[in-house]
């Protein structure tokens, strides 16, 4: 009897213990990968601010301007997105015109006509080792650019601006054709006279001689 009851005992002791594990097991279990996502981890040495900066920030239509980053993550992927604006109008009154009548009027002030443009452009570069990349950029019409640069690792975001000029177009050169024909007109004009002068002086004495033969 008493190895009966100490074996009964024991049953009981058992299954008592296996009941909490039991309830554990029944428990469901978080899924690797499926919690609260965790903020990225910034590279080393703090959270630099990045930076962007177009050089030279001033440029004409066709001549390329470069882009430079700083500051960014080791390897990011950074995409920048190109938008861009029509210049400012012309400052009023600044120009006056001469009509036919030769009355001065003031010109009414015209702003810059731009062709709709098309959707922003994106670049995709991506930063060395040390944050930092360098690309190059040639617009093709004139307008203020602004360009965003976003990381897409840590998110991070810097802008920068560039202005492009319209392209002067040099004035045509003077050739001599173009001289000769003003210059053969000048000189017509010479000779005529000079007939004329002569002309009107051999009339004079002619009229003078007549007038005292008269007498």
């Amino acid at each position: 009897m008493r190895l009966s009851r100490i074996i009964m005992a024991l049953t009981v002791g058992l299954a008592v213990l296996a009941v909490p594990t039991a309830a554990g097991a029944a428990q469901p279990q978080p899924t690797p990968g499926t919690g609260t996502p965790q903020p990225p981890i910034y590279p080393p040495g703090g959270t630099p601010t990045p930076t962007l900066t177009v050089t030279p920030p001033t440029v004409v239509v066709g001549q390329t301007a470069t882009l430079i980053g700083r500051g960014w993550g080791p390897g990011e992927t950074v995409i920048i997105t190109v938008s861009t604006s029509p210049l400012a109008a012309a400052v009023p009154g600044a120009d006056q015109a001469r009509r036919s009548d030769g009355e001065i009027v003031a010109m009414a002030p015209v702003s810059f006509q731009q062709a709709p443009q098309p959707n922003p452009r994106t670049l995709e570069v991506t930063a060395d080792d040390d944050g930092y990349f360098r690309t190059t950029y040639t617009p093709r019409h004139h307008g203020t650019y602004t360009f965003r640069a976003e990381g897409q690792t840590y998110h991070r975001v810097a802008t920068a601006t560039l202005t492009v000029l319209k392209k002067h177009t040099p004035p045509l050169p003077v050739t001599g054709d173009s001289l000769s024909t003003p210059m053969k007109f000048g000189g017509g004009l010479v000779g005529a006279g000079a007939v004329l002068l002569l002309l009107s002086l051999v009339w004079r004495k002619r009229h003078r001689f007549g007038m005292g033969a008269a007498r």
